[in-house]
């Protein structure tokens, strides 16, 4: 085998493979052998058909196409070893010569993973900022539940829309004096400033009332998914047929008793305080360790091949589409709806990728440096903890993670969290 390689632009390296022919031909008796072993040729026995008829039957391209698939990746490998290259991506393949009783001969493009010469990353200082609980987030949060409780109650006849309220309407909606289609309710539920209908609509609602009509004038938004109306002045003849107010439960020890295990107003409150300062306490230990990452990652000197960030693109784009047909949703309906293309997300990921792209390989240098191992039992710890996420056992977990043939990814995701914890343990006091 013969290795050619060749500098190519944006960080990339093609290199030319060739094998001699007496080897190909190896290669080719090979894929012979396994194509006669998975068809049927009239007179013979499975696997015992000539090359000749065999070629005859499935034709030359199939057997030569057969060869190339099994053989070529397993000389790449080789090359990569022989010129020392580690993969960042999917390399990209160009078949030259791949004929009988000539020399194979293929270039691959790839991208090489970069040099990372690492910064500062242990003892770093970084400040842990714990907000204050004030008294005015405790009450917030204790109205939160007097609100989770509340109910609603009917209006008298007399009364007004107010923020808040939930109240029924009859509306029509007219563009240009002309009635459109869909644009008429009722009896129509609305919660006042649910932000249900168009910005500006559910406010101008505010102070009429029951049974007095209110003209509403809102524009649609340029990016409104019905392009007949987007970016048109609308105006929406509304009546008010029923109100209702949200009367909220009053703060006493029968409500905390109805909320919580404890039995006063004053024990509800310190509960509240304090577990929201636990709360305050995760949450800028979280920062810091985040802040001490991104730090650590900044530190690095790295030149970033653009097909490392466009790979990662790629793969949140994908994730992306796969929560969004988890939740129902195709890929295209979103990007209709949210006036996008996928060029644009692209664009608006490209940031992000590259941030994670850096991250990732700052970690792995740091592992590389400590000579960090991922053990067995790191790898159970994990499978248990995700065992325990899904409530299924242990084992059921593994024989999953081994056959969808992820336990390299598991592999990798332990490897970052050690390392990760290895830096902000070490950050100086």
């Amino acid at each position: 085998m013969k290795v050619t390689k060749e500098n190519a632009d944006n960080q990339q390296v093609v290199l030319t493979i060739e094998v001699p022919a007496e080897d190909w031909e190896k290669a080719i008796n090979q894929a012979v052998k396994r194509i006669a072993n998975q068809v049927n040729i009239p007179g013979f026995r499975r696997g015992k058909a000539p090359r000749r008829l065999i070629e005859q039957h499935v034709g030359k391209e199939t057997v030569l196409d057969e060869a190339y698939e099994q053989y070529g990746p397993k000389v790449f490998n080789e090359a990569l070893k022989e010129e020392n290259i580690e993969l960042a991506v999917y390399p990209q393949f160009e078949r030259v010569t791949c004929e009988e009783g000539k020399d194979l001969v293929f270039k691959a493009t790839v991208t090489p993973k970069p040099e990372v010469k690492l910064g500062e990353y242990k003892g770093l200082k970084i400040e842990k900022k714990v907000e204050e609980v004030t008294d005015e987030q405790v009450e917030k949060h204790i109205e939160q539940l007097r609100d989770r409780k509340a109910t609603m109650v009917d209006a008298p006849a007399d009364a007004k829309v107010a923020d808040k309220d939930l109240i029924t309407l009859d509306f029509k909606g007219f563009v240009d004096g002309e009635a459109f289609e869909g644009g008429e309710g009722k009896d129509y539920p609305l919660q006042i400033g649910s932000g249900s209908f168009i910005p500006g609509f559910e406010d101008q609602l505010i102070g009429a009332e029951i049974g007095k009509e209110v003209e509403v004038k809102v524009r649609f938004p340029e990016e409104y998914h019905e392009k007949k109306l987007a970016d048109k002045d609308a105006v929406f003849k509304c009546t008010v047929n029923k109100i209702k107010h949200k009367e909220l439960p009053a703060l006493d020890d029968d409500f905390v008793k109805s909320v919580s295990a404890l039995k006063t107003v004053d024990e509800l409150k310190k509960d509240v305080r304090e577990k929201m300062e636990k709360a305050a306490e995760t949450k800028a230990t979280n920062e810091r360790s985040a802040a001490a990452i991104e730090q650590a990652s900044q530190n690095i000197t790295v030149t970033i091949p653009p097909a490392m960030v466009d790979d990662r693109v790629e793969q949140m784009i994908r994730e992306m589409a796969m929560r969004l047909e988890q939740q129902g949703m195709q890929f295209e309906q979103y990007l209709k709806y949210s006036g996008s293309d996928i060029n644009k997300l692209r664009e608006e990921y490209r940031e992000t990728a590259e941030k994670n792209v850096r991250t990732d390989l700052m970690l792995e240098a740091v592992a590389k440096a400590e000579g960090l191992k991922v053990e067995a039992a790191d790898i159970d710890a994990e499978i248990a903890m995700m065992a325990q996420m899904y409530g299924a056992q242990p084992a059921q977990v593994k024989k999953i993670v081994q056959q969808q043939g992820r336990l390299g990814d598991l592999a990798v995701t332990v490897m970052r969290r050690k390392t990760a914890k290895l830096i902000v343990d070490s950050l100086a006091d």
